[in-house]
């Protein structure tokens, strides 16, 4: 049986009244080829999942890492995440022999993910002293973990970037935000089924099946990603004679022109706040559930899969509400206030041991995440002409990326730091201030954006002003 052809028709039957945005599809662009496209964004959860979600609790419960240097680890992508609107803008303006532009970012992406997860498993157990590897150097660990999470983290900003840009090229301009829209759609059923599968399979934990895991992973994301290009970029012969075009524009002048438009400083800042107010539990939330809740490594793997059906869920309303003339700013700042009481759950919920209320404030953080992330998303992309997608979207993606990087090295750091000075007191004591934090961050991102809304209002109505978008792209023009 040919088994590209098996996955295609089974994406294809599933109802486009499923799929959020499925409604980009046309006869030229069926939704069998852009199903087919969205598996990178597959791979993409399941290393966010299994970096994010699985590893951190491992880590930091069954190896005992300091949570510090997890959330270093974690973070150590934010290296290359400010590179991600060079990497839209270079993929804008690559020419190759061949004529594509997207895929050899895609690809190259792919085989740093592919690396980065070769060494990771064994660099972990040496980072913890497992076994014979407690004879082992400390440095040695370090330096392959490092090295392991640098890679995947370098990968996943490439390939997304990249191959969000390649989605958005092959639709019209007014189908951007739809397109781009399904790709996230289908990274958070990549995260779900990631969840759950991994919590599966590492039920009961142990150190050969973790490495097993990763190592599945690795072969799980060539696959796929090799099977998501198939076809999909057309070649172009007149951009293959453009190869040593010297009239192409720098990437200095592109991003002046990007970062001058009206409110884009502003709006960047808000995607920065919204971020890092969602994203500073990412590495708390599963060791809080093990050590203030008592569940299991399976238990709080299933958490990613809750947040990614919140998050769904968020991102199937601001579809049909952006869909009948909504406003994408206001649903991102909807969004964010959202997060106040979805935090505010998770810190009640040590309080009342409270499982279930811990699981409803970690799907409401999730929806609320999915509502500001459409909205931001869809808004910096009416902020660019065709020719700047990809720098829109790397622009989007470096504030977004970098922000969470860092938010998930300050609440591991904050973590210890009052671990260490609560000695060995309530095991909840050392999270619940970084929870409280969170709902500061998304308070002063829907406090930041109302000047945006207020030109966004004036803008639909009629009256005076114009959106970020509108200015950006007449500047551009």
């Amino acid at each position: 049986m040919d088994i590209r052809a098996y996955v295609v028709s089974r994406l294809s039957r599933i109802s486009p009244r499923w799929l959020p945005f499925a409604d980009v599809a046309t006869p030229e662009v069926p939704l069998s080829r852009l199903l087919r496209l969205s598996l990178f964004q597959v791979t993409v959860g399941m290393a966010l999942v299994l970096l994010v979600g699985t590893l951190n609790r491992v880590m930091i419960v069954e190896l005992a890492v300091p949570a510090s240097l997890v959330g270093g680890m974690l973070a150590l992508p934010l290296v290359f995440a400010p590179f991600r609107a060079l990497i839209g803008f270079r993929s804008d303006h690559h020419a190759s022999a061949i004529g594509w532009r997207r895929t050899p970012y895609i690809w190259k992406g792919t085989l740093w993910q592919f690396g980065g997860f070769a060494i990771m498993p064994f660099a972990l157990l040496v980072l913890s002293g497992f076994g014979e590897a407690a004879s082992k150097p400390l440095w040695i660990g370090q330096g392959a973990a490092a090295l392991a999470f640098l890679l995947v983290g370098a990968g996943l900003h490439m390939v997304q970037t990249a191959g969000l840009a390649l989605a958005a090229d092959l639709v019209k301009e007014e189908d951007q935000p739809k397109v781009v829209g399904l790709m996230y759609v289908m990274l958070l059923f990549g995260m779900v089924g990631s969840a759950l599968l991994f919590g599966a399979l590492l039920d009961p934990y142990s150190p050969g099946r973790l490495v097993q895991v990763i190592q599945g992973a690795a072969v799980v994301t060539i696959f796929l990603n090799g099977l998501a290009l198939w076809k999909q970029e057309p070649r172009d012969r007149a951009r293959a004679m453009m190869i040593e075009d010297a009239s192409k524009p720098r990437f200095a002048e592109a991003w002046k022109g990007f970062a001058g438009g009206a409110g884009a400083t502003r709006l960047l800042a808000v995607i920065a706040l919204g971020t890092a107010g969602f994203g500073m539990a990412d590495v708390l939330l599963e060791p809080y559930g093990g050590q203030a809740l008592g569940l299991s490594v399976a238990d709080t793997t299933k958490l990613t899969a809750l947040f990614a059906f919140g998050t769904l869920i968020g991102f199937g309303l601001a579809s049909r509400t952006l869909g009948r003339g909504g406003r994408p700013l206001a649903l991102a700042a909807f969004g964010a206030m959202a997060g106040a009481p979805a935090f505010g759950a998770i810190i009640l919920s040590a309080f009342t041991a409270s499982a279930a209320l811990f699981a409803a404030g970690t799907v409401l953080a999730g929806f609320g995440a999915g509502l500001f992330g459409h909205g931001t998303l869809t808004a910096t992309l009416r902020a660019a002409p065709k020719s700047q997608i990809g720098l829109a979207i790397g622009a989007w993606g470096a504030a977004q990326a970098t922000a969470a990087g860092l938010a998930v090295a300050a609440g591991g750091a904050a973590r210890d730091l009052i671990l260490a000075g609560a000695g060995d007191g309530w095991s909840a004591a050392p999270y619940l201030p970084v929870f409280g934090f969170e709902i500061v961050l998304l308070a002063a991102a829907a406090i930041l954006v109302r000047p945006l809304l207020r030109n966004e209002r004036a803008v639909e109505t009629g009256g005076p002003g114009h959106s970020f978008g509108e200015t950006l792209a007449q500047r551009a023009g």
